[in-house]
């Protein structure tokens, strides 16, 4: 994956536990080195709706701390495990200096500013005020995992390689000519798009979408930095 982002110049951003940055530090290095932003992605890959306040604060802390101790810098943004999030996660990358995250699906190709939610149900829900964090949303339909990846009573996956990027490829056609200034947040797993076949379906992706004018391969905090709210 680092030789063909090389290849394309894509700066992307890289979500990772800390235990994985403490169990294979090489490899960790050679992200890093590559210049490849790193993002705060759980102490573990932690199932967050499983956990207590408490936990989830103290591994919120020990994820923070974990980025320093690994990677030198604390990350700039937030990806919930799984994307998995309970009625206070929200609160902490905000209160922990977080500029962005990327786990939430209410949109397509637009950041927006999440807000949190009183559900009611026999009346309209009520929405509060807008975070301050800036939401790069996320879907299942742009993401490897499912469709590639087998785990027996859970996910079937193996589904077509070329389907998933057929399907990868209609949304950024679709971004391209139909949005504004659109953000495409593609998620692959290097377990799962490095294997052979799927490595060569993500290169011809990158030969479609570099062959149009305007397209950014950037990674969520440089499009951050240069995103104006209206």
């Amino acid at each position: 994956m680092l030789a063909l982002f090389e290849r394309y110049g894509v700066s992307g951003t890289w979500c990772t536990p800390v235990h994985s940055m403490a169990t294979f530090p090489d490899a960790f290095r050679r992200i890093v080195d590559a210049g490849q932003e790193i993002a705060a992605h759980g102490c573990y890959h932690e199932a967050v709706p499983s956990l207590d306040l408490e936990t989830e604060v103290r591994l919120m802390e020990k994820t923070i701390e974990g980025h320093l101790k690994h990677a030198g810098v604390r990350s700039r943004g937030y990806r919930s495990p799984a994307w998995d999030f309970t009625e206070r996660t929200l609160e902490l990358p905000e209160r922990t200096g977080f500029d962005w995250d990327s786990s939430l699906m209410g949109g397509d190709f637009q950041p927006y500013h999440p807000r949190p939610v009183e559900v009611r149900w026999e009346e309209g829900s009520v929405f509060g005020a807008p975070s301050p964090i800036l939401e790069f949303p996320v879907s299942w339909y742009l993401d490897d995992f499912p469709a590639g990846e087998c785990i027996p009573g859970i996910n079937q996956g193996l589904g077509s390689s070329e389907v998933m990027f057929q399907r990868f490829q209609d949304h950024f056609d679709y971004a391209y000519a139909r949005e504004s200034n659109p953000v495409l947040a593609i998620t692959v797993h290097p377990q799962t798009v490095g294997r052979a076949h799927h490595i060569l379906g993500l290169e011809r992706l990158l030969d479609h979408m570099s062959g149009h004018d305007g397209v950014w391969f950037a990674s969520l905090s440089d499009i951050y930095d240069t995103w104006t709210e209206d």
